[in-house]
């Protein structure tokens, strides 16, 4: 399989008259496998107008896309080429090469249209490729943009009461506009007065005045290249060379045998891609990495072959879903290795210290689910988040108490070793002989205690020890004939007493470490509120800075719609522009972060904790040994 960078193009999106449009595997699996930003550049035009020749030197080469010589397309579907970015650190280029436009071969004008729709769909920046001059022949060739209310929605049909007009909105999503006229023979000038190639291009999208059919036939093309697309730019190109020989053999000529002025403004061209156009983004501005663009083209090649209508959000919705699922996996994969760090050190001497580790792995993992999920409006996702970290936190808290547990019964099986012997060879089965076991025990227990790095565990195993020996104890006490039956009486109450006492520390222990659990689970609840927090401010943000472009932009069309005496739309503008700014105004109010959490995530978070333990149902007040139940009516 190939592998990022590649060596050579590959179809993406294969065009088959028994299949239709499809996404080759083999090269979703190299857009998958991207995790970097793409810069997306795909050229459209007529076939056989030389595209495939300068995606080739943006790529770096002469050789890749197939030129062709002859009258034939090369090039069927869309063909990708993935290439580290020459100039931008951390992202890749990645360009598309269409099929020709207009190929009488296929005659299949329906087909031209999803193939130009899906190349304005999938980039960041869209090469128009053309032959001679921008006249009204090539705005003919050009009617596919005309078409494209017909094949991309913004928004769901679904709960819309009426048909809306969306190409408001085509402007913040669509990619840039470049116009790349080749073979180009005539005077940049206007009126005797040199102009430059942008401004050659703006006045080629001159609008007319005027109501008649044959006039909104020549402003449509026009406005809905000036409206749909965020910039513009054009490049005029002389031809390659001088001979037919020469432009059929394209591809193997250096470049001392093309035409100095043509190498000259294709090195300008392929300066302008480097420099000037950018990461793709979604809407609210996530950028767009490899992954997210091969998914993009299974969404929207799958509608076209469903039958049904391109559509931005739904594509976006399914994505998030995608990327959030993913998310959650690589965040709960973070958890996962930053806590085997902390295994060595197991069992942690206190609760706190295993707490503070959960708490650093927690947030490592939250970063990095902010930093892959978008579009979790109602935090489904991390709330996903937050209950399988919890469910973690018990698996490594359950082995930090096993580890305890282990290490205090190996230390009190090492210390016994000589009671154990004493016991088994009758040592204490004489007068006098439950004060030496006493003194042995206590000086096991004492010792015990000094012993560090025992753990959480320490005292619940030193008293199923003790329990354990309570039968052995109680029969030398009772064969122990130095002793009066009320000094055994003593003695016994004694034991009671004090194994009551240990009980009772026990409960208050489990009781004190599960109030640090739940100031634990506030603390990170509260790194979550404020990653998330950040996260949204700075959604919000870009929604806004968004709009302000878009107001920006719509304010100079309305303008300029408004000297033309073009009123209709110029009041048409005036809408959008209301509109966007009560998009941001409410983009702009307090924030319901807090609330969500409080009313949401903390249910999660303390769902199944442990209740404080009761001391009056643990013990009754004749201080009896809790779970013995020696003669005791109450819930011992």
């Amino acid at each position: 399989m190939a592998t990022f960078p590649m060596e050579e193009p590959m179809c993406l999106i294969e065009n088959q008259e028994s299949k239709g449009l499809t996404v080759n595997q083999e090269a979703l699996q190299i857009l998958l496998g991207i995790t970097q930003p793409v810069v997306v550049v795909a050229i459209v035009g007529k076939y056989r107008t030389g595209k495939s020749y300068l995606m080739n030197k943006l790529a770096g080469g002469k050789n890749g896309f197939e030129l062709g010589s002859t009258i034939q397309s090369k090039t069927k579907g869309i063909w990708m080429w993935c290439v580290p970015h020459p100039t931008k650190q951390g992202h890749a280029l990645v360009l598309l090469d269409t099929e020709g436009l207009g190929d009488v071969e296929k005659g299949d004008s329906k087909n031209d249209a999803w193939i130009f729709s899906l190349a304005i769909l999938l980039s960041s920046s869209l090469v128009y490729n053309s032959l001679g001059t921008i006249d009204q022949q090539a705005m003919d060739n050009l009617h596919y943009v005309t078409e494209l209310t017909e094949r991309i929605k913004v928004k769901s049909p679904e709960g819309q009461a009426t048909e809306e007009d969306e190409s408001g909105e085509f402007k913040r999503f669509f990619p840039s506009f470049i116009w790349c006229v080749r073979d180009f023979t005539l005077k940049l000038e206007k009126k005797d007065v040199p102009i430059t190639e942008d401004q050659y291009l703006l006045d080629a999208l001159e609008l007319k005045n005027g109501v008649s059919k044959r006039v909104q036939d020549y402003n449509l093309p026009r406005r809905c290249i000036q409206h749909y697309f965020h910039s513009h730019k054009c490049f005029v190109f002389d031809r390659p060379a001088s001979t037919s020989d020469s432009l059929q053999r394209l591809e193997e000529l250096q470049e001392s045998e093309l035409e100095p002025e043509f190498v000259k403004k294709t090195t300008t061209f392929c300066s302008y891609i480097y420099e000037k156009c950018n990461a793709k983004v979604l809407v609210g501005g996530y950028t767009v990495t490899g992954r997210l663009l091969g998914n993009l083209a299974v969404s929207y090649t799958e509608a076209i072959r469903s039958g049904s209508i391109p559509c931005m959000e739904n594509a976006v919705i399914a994505l998030a879903q995608i990327e959030n699922s993913r998310a959650v996996q690589k965040a709960l994969a973070k958890y996962e290795e930053e806590m085997s760090k902390n295994i060595g050190k197991f069992p942690t001497e206190t609760q706190e210290e295993f707490l503070n580790s959960h708490q650093e792995c927690e947030k490592e993992a939250t970063k990095v689910f902010m930093g892959l999920s978008f579009k979790d409006e109602n935090l489904e996702y991390q709330k996903q988040l937050i209950h399988e970290l919890a469910e973690k936190k018990s698996k490594y808290s359950l082995y930090n108490e096993e580890e305890s547990a282990k290490k205090c019964k190996a230390i009190l099986q090492k210390l016994s070793e000589s009671l154990e012997r004493d016991i088994s060879e009758g040592k204490f089965s004489k007068p006098g002989g439950y004060k030496q076991f006493l003194a042995e025990k206590n000086s096991l227990v004492e010792e015990y205690n000094k012993t560090n790095d025992k753990g959480l565990k320490a005292l619940e195993i030193l008293q199923e020890f003790l329990t354990e020996k309570e039968n052995v104890e109680a029969a030398i006490l009772q064969a122990d004939q130095s002793l009066t039956d009320k000094e055994k009486e003593i003695e016994e109450q004694r034991a009671q007493t004090e194994a009551a006492e240990r009980e009772k520390q026990i409960v208050e222990e489990k009781n004190r470490r599960l109030e640090e659990e739940m100031e634990n689970q506030k603390k990170c609840l509260e790194d979550h509120q404020k990653m998330l927090e950040e996260k949204m401010e700075e959604e919000k943000k870009k929604i806004i800075e968004q709009n302000e472009w878009m107001i920006k932009e719509k304010l100079k069309e309305q303008e300029d719609m408004m000297s033309k005496r073009f009123h209709e739309e110029s009041e048409m503008l005036k809408e959008q522009i209301k509109d966007l700014k009560k998009q941001n105004t409410a983009a702009g109010g307090r924030s319901l972060v807090g609330d969500i959490l409080a009313a949401v995530l903390l249910p999660i978070a303390l769902a199944g904790q442990s209740t404080k333990t009761s001391e009056t149902e643990e013990f009754c007040p004749s201080n009896c040994y809790a779970g013995r139940g020696r003669g005791c009516n109450k819930r011992c």
